[in-house]
């Protein structure tokens, strides 16, 4: 479902960019081609219906984002942890660590600046 809802997604945006594409806003444009009077859709009209689809498909993509939403595949069960819960799970603790003995100033037979 959701890969369904993300392809009508990507097709409304594409054909949203298109029409905004074809509308100019001081008359010209796509429609502007209409201009002839013998035109069974005007200038006015083709301005309308442009105006129509745009608006149309802004209220579609945001209905599909909020189903897209709402059908985001999402596992609860117990497989479902983050990668950093896993590492964390993994690292052994502070005090199960082997403790390396390491030699002191005083086993070294003395300070190294003597030498």
């Amino acid at each position: 479902m959701y890969l369904l809802i993300s392809v009508l997604i990507i097709i409304a945006s594409i054909l949203l960019i298109l029409i905004v594409l074809v509308q100019n806003s001081k008359g010209g444009g796509l429609a502007s081609n209409f201009a002839s009077s013998n035109q069974v859709m005007g200038v006015r009209k083709t301005a309308d219906f442009l105006e129509k689809a745009t608006w149309t498909l802004a209220v579609s993509l945001l209905v599909l984002s909020l189903l897209a939403s709402f059908t985001i595949p999402r596992d609860r069960g117990e497989n479902s942890r983050s990668a950093i819960e896993e590492q964390l799970e993994r690292t052994p603790s502070p005090s199960a660590l082997p403790i390396f003995p390491t030699p002191t100033p005083d086993e070294d037979g003395g300070n190294p600046d003597e030498n």
